[in-house]
């Protein structure tokens, strides 16, 4: 019973990245509003009942995508480093920032905030994500060891990351990965000395 069990796992994940890049894919062409679940089920190749066992309706699907998509934010910042371990910004390189590997790599979805009609929540989830890993993952020290209030420099930080991703994502990712990383790390150093990477 085990062995069919771990069997079925895998398909029915595949199933699921069907169904949500199908729903991604109907919200660029349509927006959410117009997108039913007949229109998921054609797209992904699938018939309603599949749909059914993996979702109750199109909002549950939707809840699950930006779930899955914001874990693996979350998951792919702390990669690069050992926690615990503080790392001096001039050591950063373009895999130090795998955070956005991630984001690049899953470009189709991350447009979606691009549009008006679009994921349900994302406009907020996004950004909230960001703050969420600057203040439970990192601790910072300033240039200087300059005293702030930390709480203040997190929130300035985090929401300025965001805003460069943003404009990133907006551009249709047309400056290369590697030219943006290495602006993102100037930036960086202008302001952070020496970080320490928590841990989740």
């Amino acid at each position: 019973m085990t062995e069919v069990r771990n069997a079925a796992s895998p398909r029915r994940n595949r199933t699921k990245e069907h169904l949500q890049e199908a729903l991604v894919k109907l919200i660029k062409s349509k927006g959410y509003h117009a997108v039913t679940v007949r229109d998921i089920v054609d797209t992904a190749a699938y018939n309603r009942s599949t749909f059914y066992v993996q979702y109750p309706d199109k909002p549950g699907l939707a809840e699950d995508l930006l779930h899955v998509m914001l874990q693996g934010l979350e998951d792919s910042v702390g990669k690069p480093y050992v926690p615990g371990h503080w790392v001096n910004s001039a050591a950063l390189d373009a895999p130090s920032f795998n955070i956005l590997s991630y984001i690049h790599e899953h470009r189709d979805f991350f447009e979606l905030i691009k549009y008006e009609d679009t994921l349900p929540g994302i406009h907020t989830a996004i950004p909230q994500t960001f703050l969420k890993i600057y203040m439970e993952q990192f601790d910072f020290e300033t240039i200087d060891n300059r005293p702030v209030d930390m709480d203040y420099f997190k929130r300035y930080t985090a929401y300025g990351f965001y805003g460069l991703i943003l404009n990133w994502i907006t551009g249709d990712f047309r400056e290369p990965q590697e030219d943006f990383i290495k602006k993102v790390i100037d930036l960086t150093r202008t302001h952070i000395y020496s970080f320490q990477y928590r841990g989740k």
